[in-house]
This record gives structure tokens, sequence and C-alpha cells, in this order.
């Protein structure tokens, strides 16, 4: 027999209708329950007491020992009907997931790689060798054909040469290119710009360019062919290095270019002198070695034994970016700091070089120069050597030795004794040739022993690659 609660309409009520056990701990029956049981055969007892109409306990006689085996053929079966259910609905949302990323890397592929389902890339036409150079042409007799696409210009003028610069018209052909061939010409390193009506400007095709404060213009190399010129790459030499230090008297990072002979790396052991070169007030720590061809005359000169091993230390002149900060006396005195406490504990600390006074020399061009002569004359007890090309102060009639050397030139006798070499130069096309006739006039009065040198230049790189290959030649030969 079993036990139902019934409600007062006799059907079974709460947790019995649930299927779950009843307050009395019974196992209850649903809709489902009673009507496999009638199909069974069990009879399913309604009762009504219509005195109270309320609920009470109705015993049904049942063919099963107890009502547990309905209910339990009933509740695994519902479990398994919820477990179906949450199995077909993960299905369905695994299929929807799996679909929507599909799409999705669909349209991120096709966003990627919107030409995938056809290659147009192609490289027929690469496999031909290379044409002529476009501009400049150098040909073999020494001449050179410049050329410039520039179909809209009305006129075009070549400006060649760093001095002595005399425009020359170019022609235009039908397809808009304008050329002109000139020469020959000697062989040695020009520069050129061009002038598209009024308007000048560099070779676009042409990479090699003469820069500092800024852009100067184009350069062309006419090589010497069978007699190479002093500044040419003949052969491999030494090296150059990018050395950063901090200038503690301006405050800045900075970068020093250094010429290393091959000698200091064949012979790591050997102490080699070092020359402190300084560059012009339109240029940068690094145009001794662009413009200069600073390794190419050391590796030239050290290889023929006309020159003796050495360093070669190049650092930036400038405080402010302009001529001004570095030929003033108070800019000088900034960068005679820098040189003094930065740069030359740097380099004597990073390669072995001869610390001695013997072991060092300072020369420089234009702006350059002036320091290198104040700088030097400053400091007799650091620098056997002096070299000064072409500088602005000293060609100013109104230099004053007092304010930039206080003290130097009163005593000549000393100077002639700690300086091995004072080398004056400057270009007798350049403006400041008459002012250094009259430095030169001044020292000599004053008992100073120099040596002056000049050349048919202007104030150009031409003439300081020469007065750099002929100092170099005299320096530390008592070493």
């Amino acid at each position: 027999f079993g036990t139902h609660r019934l409600d007062s309409a006799g059907r079974p009520g709460g947790n019995a209708r649930r299927g779950r056990a009843t307050p009395e701990g019974l196992p209850g029956t649903d809709h489902r329950t009673r009507r496999r049981g009638a199909q069974c055969g069990l009879p399913h007892a309604r009762r009504k007491d219509r005195a109270d109409r309320g609920q009470r306990l109705v015993v049904a006689p049942l063919h099963i020992r107890t009502v547990q085996r309905p209910v339990c053929r009933v509740e695994p079966r519902s479990r398994r009907h919820r477990d179906l259910r949450m199995g077909r609905i993960a299905s369905i949302v695994c299929c929807l997931l799996l679909a929507t990323g599909s799409v999705r890397a669909q349209v991120q592929d096709t966003v990627r790689h919107p030409e995938r389902a056809r290659n147009t890339f192609s490289t027929e036409g690469w496999w031909k060798p290379a044409g002529p150079k476009f501009s400049p042409e150098v040909h073999d007799d020494r001449t050179i054909t410049f050329r410039l696409r520039a179909p809209q210009a009305e006129r075009v003028e070549l400006l060649f040469d760093e001095w002595d610069v005399v425009p020359q018209t170019m022609q235009r052909d039908t397809d808009g290119v304008w050329s002109l061939t000139i020469g020959p010409v000697e062989p040695r390193i020009y520069q050129y710009k061009f002038r598209i009506d009024g308007f000048e400007t560099i070779d676009p095709v042409n990479p090699d360019v003469k820069a500092g404060t800024t852009i100067y213009g184009s350069v062309v190399e006419v090589r010497g062919g069978e007699k190479p010129r002093f500044d040419e790459r003949r052969r491999v030499g030494g090296e150059v290095h990018l050395l950063p230090y901090r200038s503690s008297s301006l405050g800045q990072l900075r970068t020093a270019w250094i010429y290393v002979p091959r000698e200091a790396v064949e012979h790591p052991a050997r102490r080699l002198p070092v020359l402190y070169l300084r560059h012009g007030g339109g240029d940068f720590e690094g145009s001794w070695v662009r413009e200069g061809r600073v390794a190419e005359i050391m590796d030239n000169l050290i290889a023929e034994k006309a020159a003796v091993p050495m360093y070669v230390v190049m650092t930036n002149g400038l405080t402010d970016g302009s001529w001004v900060g570095g030929s003033t006396p108070e800019g000088m005195q900034l960068l005679e700091r820098e040189l003094i406490e930065d740069v030359i504990p740097l380099v004597e600390n990073r390669y072995p070089v001869c610390k001695e006074k013997r072991g060092r020399a300072i020369a420089g061009l234009s702006m350059g120069g002036g320091q290198a002569f104040v700088i030097g004359l400053r400091n007799l007890d650091l620098f056997s050597a002096i070299g000064q090309f072409s500088a602005g102060i000293l060609s100013d009639g109104t230099f004053d030795y007092e304010r930039y050397i206080p003290g130097v030139m009163e005593d000549p006798e000393r100077i002639n004794r700690e300086l091995a070499l004072l080398w004056i130069a400057c270009g007798t096309k350049d403006p400041r040739y008459a002012g250094h006739l009259d430095t030169v006039d001044e020292l000599h009065r004053r008992g100073v022993r120099c040596e002056f040198h000049d050349a048919p230049w202007g104030h150009e790189w031409q003439f300081w690659r020469l007065q750099l290959h002929d100092f170099a030649q005299r320096l530390f030969q008592n070493n």
C-alpha cells in the first residue's frame, strides 16, 4: 500500500505533484505516474470529505510492494530527458560558435588578403642588367653628363663646383629631360646644384650630398684612374669609430668621430699620437670624414710612410648651432673645457694613445681653425703643434689677442719653445686671405715663429683637404 496526500479536489497535492517526497517523507505522484498506473491496472483513489472539505489521507490498494517503484521508474527518466535536452542545447551552442568563428575568420582573412584569390605580383622585367647612371654620369674621358627630369620647367641651369661657380644652361629633350655634358675636368671631388626657373635644388637622383648645418649641394667624384688622387680610397685602411660622451660644460650628449689607423688594430699595444681636428661653422663633427676624406688621406699617407700613424678625433665645435656660439671667447671656453675635461680623458682611457704633450696636436678649418688657434695657444702644456686653416676671426683686423689668449702673446719665446709647429693657411681666392697675411705679419712682429701656406683656392673643401694632407706629414716626427 502507498500513502498519498490529496488536496480538496482529490488530487495529489504539493510536492506529490512534482514527483518529490511529501512532508511525511513519502514520495508523491504526478499525472504521468497516474496515467501509467491506470494503464497497469492500478486503481487510483480519489476521496473527498464533504464534511470539512479538507485534505486527508486515503489508503489505496496497490499491486506492488511500495509506491517507490513507479516513482523510481519516473525520476531517472525525467533526469535523462533533462540531460538530453541540455546535451542538445550544448550541441546547438557549439555549432553556432563554430559557425560564427568560421565566418569571422573568413571575413578577417578577406580583409587581410583582398587579392588572395588572384596573385598579380610579377618580377617580369626585373631580370636585366643595370643601365647607365641617370645623373651624374662620369665618363671615361672625365666628362660628366648631368640630367634632370623637369618637363614643366622653362629654364634649367647647372651650378657646378664649390667656389668658382659659373651657371651653365641645360637643354631639354622631347621627354622633358634636361641634360648637359661638361669637361673633361680634373680628377677631384665636385659640388653642384640645379637652378630651375630661379629655384636652386640638389640632384634628386643623387644620394651623395654635402651636408652640415644644412644641405649645400650634390657631390660628384671624378677618379684619377692610373694616377689616383691623394684623397681617393685606394686600399683597405683604418676604421672610423663613433664614440658617445657627455659634455660636462654644455650639459649635452655628443658624439666623437674617431679615425683609428690600421696600425692601432694590428698592434694594439703600440701607443700612437692623436690629432684633434675641428670642423667649420656650417659643418658637424662628421664633416671631416664625409667631405674632408680624412680616412682616405690618412690611410694613403700612412701606407706610403709619409705620415706617422695617428688617431684623429673630431668633435662638434658648435655650442648653440651658430657660428657665433663657436667663435666668441665665452663659447671657446666651453669648448676648451669639454675638450680637456671630457674628450681627451675619454680617448686616453678608451684607446692606447700617447698621453704626453708630444703626442697631441690640434687643428681646424674656418671656425674650427680659430678654435684650434685659441685653445692650442692657451694650453701650450697639452699640444705640440697647431694648425689653423682659413679662420675668420683671425682675418678680422680687430682680433683682440688679450681677449682670446690673455697674456700668451707677451711671452713669444715660450710659444716658440713649446710648439714644434704653428701652421697657418688660407686660399688666395678666399676673402679672408688678406687678413691672414696681416695676421702672419703681426705674429712675426711679436716674435712668434709660424709657417704660412696658401694655394689658388677659395673657402672650400679642396683647399682644406690639401692642407690636412700637408700638415699631417709634419706631425709627430720626433716620435
